[in-house]
């Protein structure tokens, strides 16, 4: 073999062993948008930011409500929306129907309660324990109750020596998943007090009402000084990031209950799962288990089923990725956002939408799904937070007594100012302390951070985290890819490739050397 040979060799076999060691590159993905609701932003947002991280993917999505999000479908502009609601044939607004020029499916992605966050001191000291039953709220709603005195409201609260102060209900101003999940419990509950039916875009019931847009915007309006006396709907994740309380609400059973994680996943037990995967909650609001919170339901993914003018099969290899996260490894965090994770038969559902988004990687694999509602062998009806979620406590009871412990983002107890005050603070709450709150997996939320939107007056935004924007984030067991970076194996055997050359190219480099310098000494 001469010397050109054993070099063209050498260079083939550093080559050779430079492709074993360079890792796979990890897989690219396509960026990919999407819009609509606010109701589970807080959710969505914590999930963007973990597969960003851990496969380097872009999700953008814009919280401009669940209305706007289907609009928006509807126009192509996006590649998926989220609503709590499905497409409308007859939108309240006489407007045509919603139909979207092409094939899409609707895919579960998350559970929570829509709660009622307030803001209410007496004798200076914060309010955490407040109880409304259906009616009341229904009667606030629409201002028939319009004082926190009210008898009403007082025989809600046994505990408490209600203040003479007045109520001021913040609504959605835009059009929102929210205000129709609210709405059509009222009016599924109480039709002779509120009779405007289920609307997206909420009624100009009174004048005195305030709106602000989105679910940053009531709870941030609620949330501020000016707010005092202020009642808002909005998801339970907004109250626990904001820190501040909400109502417990009395249920079929006569307990007052808030939405924690197992509350909610109690009451869903009840929903009815349409063919099309969009829920029907009357057996959720009429739920006689004394654990249910009765405005449970479930948020949705709008994603296409073939390719449009935007959506490719390279988008769908993205989504239908970021989805399968979604619905197993990201549900390990929902607790601890302020939300409960989907049910197996759920999972099982969304799995089979997955698996007709185009370019999509597959359906999930059940047995490594790592939802924390069900493991290996469990039967799709079966929830494992729902069987292990606790009995209220005897003082949530409708009746003459009344829990002193605290709700939501605010869980100090409140100093009893009525006969019916018992003090159970401590043994019965199941998610978390006023500084923060801890869910299923042990991640933690701030309840209140430098991060916290401030708003005028007026409901504008003065500092903090713009719409869309967060605080401190939750955070759940971490998932990993395989590194791409080099290891140990991999610089040895590039090293053995470098002596190989060298073994090879400097022999015959040496002779020649030799050759032209005869009078070197041997």
């Amino acid at each position: 073999m001469n010397a050109r040979t054993r070099i063209a060799a050498a260079l083939a076999a550093v080559i050779l062993l430079t492709t074993i060691a360079t890792p796979a590159q990890a897989d690219s993905y396509a960026p990919i948008s999407g819009s609509g609701s606010t109701w589970s932003q807080n959710a969505l947002d914590q999930w963007r930011k973990n597969v960003a991280s851990n496969y380097g993917m872009t999700v953008n999505y814009s919280g401009t409500g669940s209305s706007a999000g289907r609009t928006d479908f509807i126009n192509q502009t996006v590649d998926f929306a989220i609503s709590e609601i499905p497409f409308q044939s007859k939108p309240e607004d006489g407007s045509a129907p919603e139909v979207p020029p092409v094939s899409y499916a609707y895919m579960p992605i998350v559970a929570g309660g829509t709660s009622l966050m307030y803001n209410l001191k007496i004798g200076g000291k914060r309010v955490t324990n407040l109880r409304l039953s259906g009616e009341v709220i229904a009667k606030i709603f629409t201002g028939q109750i319009t004082k926190w005195n009210d008898p009403a409201v007082q025989a809600d609260n046994p505990g408490l020596a209600m203040p003479d102060r007045t109520i001021t209900p913040v609504y959605r101003s835009d059009g929102s998943g929210t205000s129709a999940q609210f709405t059509l419990w009222m009016s599924s509950q109480f039709p002779s007090i509120w009779t405007y039916g289920m609307r997206s875009q909420f009624p100009a019931v009174n004048p005195t009402f305030k709106g602000q847009n989105g679910s940053l915007g009531v709870a941030g309006y609620v949330s501020q000084d000016y707010g005092e006396g202020a009642i808002t709907y909005v998801e339970y994740s907004y109250a626990m990031k904001s820190g501040f309380p909400v109502a417990k609400v009395l249920n079929k059973a006569g307990y007052f209950v808030e939405p924690t994680y197992q509350s909610v996943a109690v009451a869903l037990l009840a929903a009815t799962i349409n063919p099309d995967l969009t829920q029907n909650l009357t057996g959720v609001y009429n739920n006689a288990d004394a654990r249910t919170y009765p405005m449970s339901s479930y948020s949705y993914m709008i994603v296409p089923t073939q390719t449009t003018k935007v959506f490719t099969t390279d988008k769908g290899k993205t989504l239908s990725t970021f989805a399968n996260y979604m619905i197993c490894e990201g549900q390990q965090q929902a607790a601890a956002l302020g939300y409960s994770p989907l049910p197996m038969n759920l999972v099982q559902a969304a799995s089979a939408v997955i698996a007709k988004i185009p370019g999509t990687v597959g359906a999930v694999d059940l047995n490594k799904c790592n939802n924390p509602t069900f493991k290996a062998g469990d039967s799709p009806s079966s929830n494992q937070l729902a069987s292990t979620a606790p009995q209220p406590a005897a003082c949530d009871k409708q009746g003459p007594t009344q829990c002193t412990s605290g709700t939501g983002g605010a869980q100090q107890a409140t100093a009893g100012t009525g006969s019916g005050a018992v003090n159970n603070s401590g043994g019965t709450a199941t998610s978390g302390t006023a500084g923060g709150t801890t869910g299923a997996t042990g991640g933690t939320t701030s309840g209140g951070t430098s991060s916290t939107p401030v708003y005028d007056a007026n409901g504008n935004l003065v500092s903090g985290a713009a719409a869309g924007g967060s605080g401190q984030s939750a955070v759940s067991s971490p998932f990993t890819l395989a590194s791409d970076g080099w290891g140990a194996e991999q610089y040895l055997m590039l090293a053995a490739g470098v002596l190989l050359l060298a073994a090879v190219i400097l022999p015959p480099t040496l002779i020649r050397r030799r050759r032209h310098h005869p009078g070197t000494r041997r």
